[in-house]
């Protein structure tokens, strides 16, 4: 993987920058969406890179690993082929899913043991085999095995977490240079900070991760309980020691005011589930605000979703996408899911616009408080 900072906002830290991999360009700043188990939900392949124009997907360990399972995605040759998306795409560890199975997982130095929610079925991830199993999905870019500590953890918990994560990390940074990808091209691994909303845990650990010389890196545990003020606070914080040189991943978030305020504070790369999940609920995100479409007021509205959004924005009313959620039909979801999708490209995509313009943070200004507007 290859990445040049192309160019820096005169009034903040946002940047614009190029990532090339094998399977090709990602233009930065990006929003991922999330395809869990090798899709994303609701959406065809065909909608993503022609609606939403989307570079990059997500996949998760967790769930690939217990369905389709790595026999079949080894067969296939791996998941590119076995999905047919042709396109970068960057795989979760399946950590967060892990520790989310409270009740039903057990941590330990080794890794840690959990059951399957789909049939109780017992499997352990340790780093190692987290590696290997992220070689057979075949992903481009690859995470390593982390804690996710809660946000309301406190500082004892907070710093034994990051401290596994870090001993975790070396054993995910020997694996992965000790094997070779499996399907002719290159993979990249991204170490995660860590250290919940304590300063010191997260500037230390910025300095361990920074200090592995990958070529990314994200920053996890945030997003996951703490005040938003907080969460921004911690970005600060680990940015000012990660690398300027290499692309900074904000991982599961969020909003899209928290998009533009990370992009301001120099992240490059997001993922989340909120504009798919938020979809299926009904409720759209624009620049004039949310909408939730189950209301009445809509009922008679035969303007377009959104004038200035993908075609399926401009083809259907919002009376029609009213109408069909009120009907419990699924193409309301798909409708939804898709414009929503469209809107988080076009949000990262002008703010690449504005800071290639040197005016991004005006242009922020401009648009953040109606962002989070219920029109």
């Amino acid at each position: 993987m290859d990445f040049k900072l192309q160019y820096t906002d005169p009034a903040s830290d946002a940047r614009a920058g190029k990532i090339t991999t094998a399977h090709g360009e990602i233009e930065t700043p990006i929003f991922m969406p999330v395809g869990t188990v090798g899709s994303v939900k609701g959406v065809h392949f065909s909608e993503l890179r022609e609606q939403v124009k989307a570079q990059i997907i997500l996949g998760n360990t967790y769930h690939l690993y217990l369905r389709p399972g790595l026999d079949v995605l080894r067969n296939a040759g791996g998941l590119h082929k076995f999905n047919t998306w042709d396109r970068p795409i960057l795989t979760d560890s399946g950590g967060f899913q892990v520790f989310s199975l409270t009740g039903i997982r057990k941590l330990k130095e080794e890794g840690c043991e959990f059951r399957s929610h789909i049939d109780g079925s017992k499997h352990i991830f340790t780093p190692e085999n987290v590696m290997d199993t992220q070689r057979v999905i075949g992903a481009d870019i690859i995470m390593a095995f982390d804690e996710c500590a809660p946000g309301e953890a406190d500082y004892a918990y907070a710093k034994k977490s990051m401290e596994m994560t870090h001993r975790w990390l070396d054993r995910c940074w020997k694996r992965f240079h000790e094997t070779e990808p499996l399907y002719g091209y290159d993979q990249t691994l991204f170490p995660i900070v860590q250290g919940c909303k304590y300063p010191d845990l997260r500037r230390e650990s910025a300095k361990f991760i920074a200090d592995k010389g990958a070529d990314g890196n994200a920053i996890g545990g945030l997003a996951v309980g703490e005040p938003t003020e907080v969460m921004y606070e911690m970005i600060e914080v680990v940015n000012e020691i990660l690398p300027k040189e290499k692309p900074r991943y904000l991982m599961g978030v969020g909003t899209p005011q928290n998009i533009l305020e990370a992009i301001e504070r120099g992240v490059d790369m997001f993922d989340c589930v909120m504009p798919t999940r938020n979809g299926r609920n009904a409720m759209l995100f624009t620049y004039q605000g949310t909408m939730n479409m189950k209301n009445k007021k809509w009922e008679n509205d035969f303007s377009p979703i959104d004038p200035e959004g993908c075609d399926i924005d401009r083809i259907y009313s919002k009376a029609y996408l009213h109408h069909l959620f009120k009907a419990q039909e699924l193409l309301a979801m798909q409708i939804a899911s898709i414009h929503n999708l469209a809107f988080y490209l076009r949000l990262v995509t002008d703010a690449r616009k504005h800071i290639i313009a040197g005016d991004f943070s005006t242009w922020k200004r401009s648009v953040i408080d109606n962002l989070g507007r219920r029109v």
